[in-house]
């Protein structure tokens, strides 16, 4: 990419967001269109499902804002409907169209709807934007009843303690045995001890049978025979990638965008992809392509699509980072660090971190309310999982430490701290800066080097 030319963002999220600044970064003095569903410009998408919910913030005061000028067209409220990769063009409503010489794709994730559910009724939502999350205040706020969560994964969750937090009584409902059960029998327990605690109603192994919607409330007969009445019920039962405007681009569309190790789209020239809609070969993990949803991945991602349209296909450098994520439940921290999800086996590393294991080898690590833990174990998986040595046509700069990564872009380049949000500070203010010196044998001492 050179100045003069025109690179469109499509999807105005984090990852969106920090392609541009890291464009700018690089020196990039050509115009950059961004377009977002939207009508808002990027925000902390994970406030939707607490601060945002309780009114603990104002959605202005959830706004991402630019760490440097942008100098970017904002297209917001506007839909990109079809990519024509020959002409390089993103078709917009109304048959207007975008030339672009580099194209960002960062449309993300939208959450799936539940088959059954009467989604004319107002008071049955999902969570993804700030008009989602106003919408079910709104809910909330015509009625005492109990409020119902569908789905016993994160955001289920964290929307399950935000009503607690309110002071509603809620129940959780979820087709697994336990809340977050992917994370292991250890952190599943200690969740559901805190929704005990904390008077939160669980309904597991679970789903609803029917939907009975009066005029002020919704009533759902669950498979357990239970029934229950809601003021609001929120479906959080997983996401779908949003790619229904990339079909017929010429690019591989299977959950996600496939991608190649750099981020570069296969099946198009000057397209690279970030986000939660990314579908890469992470070769830190393995060669199999896969998408990862987390915060950090859209920030990190969002720099290194950025990174690898400049640099050009040939000369791009493969996105291998060490994936991270964490979520506040209660007063208590989960932290992820590595793939948890590959695991095919658990073993307890210390007290209330689990690690995950896959061919003898250990893949991820999982913590509840274990912050100074995890930093061994975060600092121990990038030890386990190194980054391959890349093969360059020309000489290239080492890939940085880890340590050295999360106190930059991925780069090396000083990330402010202003270009973070708090929680992301949070996190990897409990990431090492420096080497961790070696401990005395632990329960991971068993686990053979991969």
């Amino acid at each position: 990419m050179s100045d003069g030319d025109r690179i469109v963002i499509v999807g105005a999220g984090v990852a969106g967001l920090r392609s541009a600044e890291r464009l700018r970064e690089l020196g990039f003095d050509g115009e950059i269109v961004l377009v977002g569903d939207e009508p808002r410009k990027p925000y902390h998408r994970p406030m939707v499902s607490k601060e945002l919910i309780t009114g603990g913030v104002k959605p202005v005061a959830a706004s991402l804002e630019p760490y440097l000028d942008l100098d970017v067209h904002w297209r917001l409220g506007t839909r990109a409907t079809w990519l024509d990769t020959k002409e390089r063009t993103v078709h917009l409503p109304g048959g207007e169209s975008l030339w672009y010489d580099g194209l960002i794709v960062a449309t993300g994730v939208y959450p799936r709807h539940l088959p059954g559910s009467p989604r004319h009724d107002p008071r049955v939502r999902v969570l993804r934007t700030v008009e989602d999350s106003l919408a079910v205040r709104r809910a909330l706020g015509n009625s005492n009843k109990s409020v119902v969560v569908i789905g016993s994964g994160l955001i289920g969750n964290e929307f399950a303690a935000s009503m607690r937090y309110m002071g509603r009584d809620v129940t959780l409902i979820g087709h697994a045995k336990a809340p977050l059960h992917r994370f292991g029998e250890r952190i599943s327990a200690a969740l559901t001890k805190e929704h005990q605690h904390h008077r939160a109603k669980l309904a597991m192994n679970t789903e609803v049978r029917n939907w009975i919607s009066t005029k002020e409330t919704v009533g759902l007969h669950l498979t357990n025979n239970q029934f229950l009445v809601a003021s609001c019920v929120v479906l959080s039962i997983g996401s779908v990638p949003a790619v229904d405007w990339m079909r017929g681009s010429g690019l591989t569309i299977d959950d996600g965008v496939l991608c190649e190790s750099t981020l570069y789209a296969v099946g198009a020239e000057d397209v690279v992809v970030a986000g939660d809609v990314a579908k890469w070969p992470n070769l830190r993990i393995d060669e199999t392509p896969r998408r990862v949803e987390h915060w950090m991945n859209g920030v990190e991602s969002g720099r290194a699509a950025a990174e690898s349209l400049m640099l050009g296909r040939a000369n791009a450098r493969p996105y291998t980072p060490l994936p991270r994520a964490w979520s506040s439940l209660y007063d208590a921290r989960l932290q992820t660090v590595g793939m948890p999800s590959l695991g095919k086996d658990t073993i307890e590393l210390s007290d209330g971190v689990t690690g995950f294991v896959r061919d003898g080898r250990l893949i991820g690590a999982a913590g509840w309310d274990r912050p100074k833990a995890m930093i061994h174990w975060t600092a121990e998986l990038d030890r386990r999982l190194p980054v391959p040595e890349p093969v360059f046509p020309a000489p290239a700069p080492a890939e940085p430490s880890f340590a050295a990564s999360v106190a930059s872009g991925g780069d090396g380049t000083p990330i402010g701290e202003d270009i973070l949000a708090p929680f992301e500070r949070d996190f990897l203010s409990d990431t090492p800066t420096a080497a961790v010196p070696a401990q005395e044998e632990m329960p991971w001492a068993r686990v053979p080097a991969g």
